[in-house]
């Protein structure tokens, strides 16, 4: 049996690439944990808090956001309509386009996740001061940034719409 009080291995930045793995999936599956009892997956949660933040956002202008097959949008958004967080409204400027909307449930889902979503925040950063939680944030946003990455778009709406990079993909690198 390994010891757990052995000091870990040294810190080479493939090592530094591993912890962030390690967290990264360790959040997310947290989450995921935090928001089922809502009755919702975190892909809901991505779209809620972009509509929330874009009102009236069309369902082609939410898959270019996402980085998403328009296609494969639409049955994410079917099931967000069925779920009453979203509706479709006809735009006032281009009848044969749809403009997406926060229900008052979808406002009400997108402010419980905005909550649990603070309190997993406080919970995964317990170990780190304020001044160190600000640089954490920082770094991470200047990485965000260096990588391309789609400011308050989780990169796994790409995959559920076609391969990373892929130049075919909407948002690909070709």
């Amino acid at each position: 049996m390994a010891d757990s009080k052995k000091s870990p291995p040294p810190r080479s930045n493939a090592f530094v690439l591993f912890l962030l793995s390690q967290v990264g999936a360790h959040a997310s599956a947290c989450f995921s944990d935090r928001i089922a009892p809502l009755g919702l997956k975190p892909y809901h949660a991505g779209i809620l808090s972009v509509l929330g933040n874009n009102a009236g956002l069309t369902q082609q202008a939410l898959a270019d956001l996402l980085g998403m097959f328009p296609s494969r949008l639409v049955a994410l958004l079917d099931e967000m309509g069925k779920l009453k967080l979203i509706e479709r409204r006809e735009s006032p400027s281009d009848r044969r386009t749809y403009a997406l909307h926060l229900t008052k449930a979808g406002h009400d889902a997108w402010m419980k996740v905005g909550q649990l979503s603070v309190l997993l925040q406080d919970d995964l950063c317990a170990a780190l001061n304020e001044k160190e939680r600000a640089a954490l944030a920082d770094m991470l946003n200047r990485m965000v940034a260096e990588q391309k990455i789609t400011p308050g778009v989780h990169p796994g709406f790409r995959r559920m719409g076609g391969a990373c990079g892929d130049k075919d993909t909407p948002g690909g690198k070709g």
